[in-house]
C-alpha cells in the first residue's frame, strides 16, 4: 500500500485492536463495544478504566476493590518524591509527569514482579500524585500527602485545590476522563504501541504516550483552545476576533478532527458539563464566548468543536490551571495506553513499517578533493 501524498498515515490501518473503535464514517465512538455517551452519562471513569483493561464492566464487588487498590496505590515513594523536589519549579507539568512515569519505572521495575495489569493501576492511581506534589513542594513549599480517599476525579481535585470537590465539580471531571480515556489509535496510543512491540518495559511504553501526548497538535490542544477563549473578553469581541484570524488563515485550536467527519460524539457531552458549571458558578463568560466562536467556525468554516475545545472551559470553571490541562488528559489517557500496550503483548509483532523513498538517484562517488 502506498501512503498518500498528505502522510501522516492517513486512513491507512496498521493493525487490529478490540479496545475502542470510531465507527462507520467516523460519526460514534464505543470502548469495547459499550457508547461513550452511555459511559459518560450513567458511569463512572474508574468503571471506564476497568473495562478498558479488564475487557468488561465490572460488576458492584470488583468495582468497589478497584476503587480500594488506586486508592492504596496512590503513594509515592521516597526516592520519587526527592526526584520531583529536585526538578525546576518552572517546568513543564507534563515534563514532570513524563520524568515521574520514567523514574518509577526504575523504583519499581516491572522485572521485579510487579504485573503489566498491576503496573497499569499504579499508574491511574499515582500520576496525580505525582504532578501534584511537583506543583505544591515548589508553589507552596508543603509536601502533601496524596494516599487520599475518593475517585480519581476527587483525588485530582481534593489535591489541586486542598478541600473536597462539590459533587457536581467531581462529576464534570468525571466525565471528562470518560471521554479522554481511550481513541483507537490515535497518535500517542500507536506511539506506545510501537514501544511496547519491541518488547520493552511497560514504564517505557507508557512514557512514550506521554511524550507524544505532550505536542500541541495532540494533547497540547486543550491548553490552546483556553488561550484563545480567554482572548476575548466578549462574545462581539471573540466574532471579530475569530473572523480576522480566519482571514489571516491562521489555525483555530479545538476544531474539526483527524477521524470525525460532521461531529466529535463526545463534544456536546462535554459541552453539556460547561453549561453545568457555568450555571452552578453564575458565570457565563467563558461558554457564552465558546458558543459564539462554536458558531462563527461553523457558519465560516464548517467545522465543529472537538472535546478538547468544551473542556478548556470546564476546567477553567473547576479551577485547574492551563499548564495541567495536558496532564489530565494523561492521567485519563492512561487507562487507554495501559490497556493497549497489554493488547500489543497479547499478540506482538514488531510494529516496523516501511517508507516511501522521495530521496535523488544513486550518485557516483566523488573524492574529496574533487567536490566542488
Amino acid at each position: 500500500m502506498t501512503l498518500k501524498k498528505e502522510g501522516g498515515l492517513a486512513d491507512i490501518v496498521a493493525g487490529q485492536t478490540s479496545i475502542s473503535t470510531v465507527g462507520k464514517k467516523g460519526k460514534e465512538l464505543s470502548y469495547r463495544g459499550y457508547a461513550i455517551q452511555d459511559l459518560a452519562r450513567y458511569g463512572s471513569f474508574e468503571e471506564t478504566a476497568f473495562l478498558l483493561l479488564h475487557g468488561e464492566l465490572p460488576n458492584e464487588d470488583e468495582l468497589l476493590q478497584f476503587q480500594s487498590r488506586l486508592e492504596r496505590k496512590r503513594g509515592l515513594p521516597a526516592g520519587l518524591c526527592t526526584i520531583l523536589e529536585q526538578l525546576p519549579a518552572d517546568a513543564h507539568p507534563m515534563d514532570v509527569l513524563r520524568t515521574g512515569i520514567s523514574a518509577l519505572g526504575s523504583l519499581e521495575p516491572e522485572s521485579y514482579g510487579y504485573g503489566a495489569v498491576d503496573i497499569a493501576e499504579r499508574l491511574l492511581a499515582c500520576s496525580a500524585s505525582i504532578v501534584l506534589y511537583w506543583r505544591h513542594y515548589h508553589l507552596n513549599k508543603i509536601r502533601i500527602a496524596t494516599e487520599l480517599e475518593g475517585t480519581v476525579s476527587e483525588h485530582f481535585l481534593q489535591l489541586l485545590h486542598g478541600r473536597k470537590p462539590g459533587k457536581q465539580h467531581a462529576h464534570a471531571l468525571d466525565t471528562s476522563l470518560t471521554l479522554y480515556a481511550e481513541h483507537e489509535f490515535n497518535a500517542s496510543t500507536f506511539a506506545a504501541r510501537i514501544t511496547a512491540s519491541t518488547q520493552s518495559d511497560f514504564y517505557s511504553a507508557a512514557t512514550t504516550g506521554v511524550g507524544t501526548l505532550r505536542g500541541n497538535l495532540h494533547g497540547g490542544a486543550n491548553e490552546a483552545a483556553m488561550e484563545l477563549i480567554e482572548a476575548f473578553s466578549s462574545p462581539e469581541e471573540a466574532e471579530a476576533g475569530i473572523q480576522q484570524m480566519l482571514l489571516q488563515k491562521r489555525l483555530i485550536m479545538g476544531f474539526g478532527h483527524r477521524v470525525y467527519t460532521a461531529s466529535d460524539p463526545r463534544s456536546d457531552l462535554i459541552k453539556e458539563q460547561s453549561r453545568i458549571l457555568s450555571e452552578l458558578a453564575d458565570d457565563w463568560k467563558l461558554y457564552d464566548i465558546s458558543e459564539r466562536i462554536e458558531y462563527v467556525m461553523q457558519r465560516k468554516k464548517k467545522l465543529f468543536p472537538n472535546l478538547d475545545f468544551y473542556s478548556a472551559s470546564v476546567y477553567r470553571l473547576l479551577g485547574i490551571p492551563n499548564s495541567l490541562f495536558t496532564p489530565l488528559f494523561v492521567i485519563s489517557r492512561l487507562s487507554g495506553w495501559t490497556a493497549h500496550i497489554v493488547e500489543q503483548r497479547s499478540c506482538n509483532r514488531l510494529i516496523r513499517p516501511n517508507a516511501e523513498y522521495v530521496g535523488r538517484e544513486r550518485q557516483p562517488w566523488i573524492s574529496v578533493k574533487e567536490r566542488m
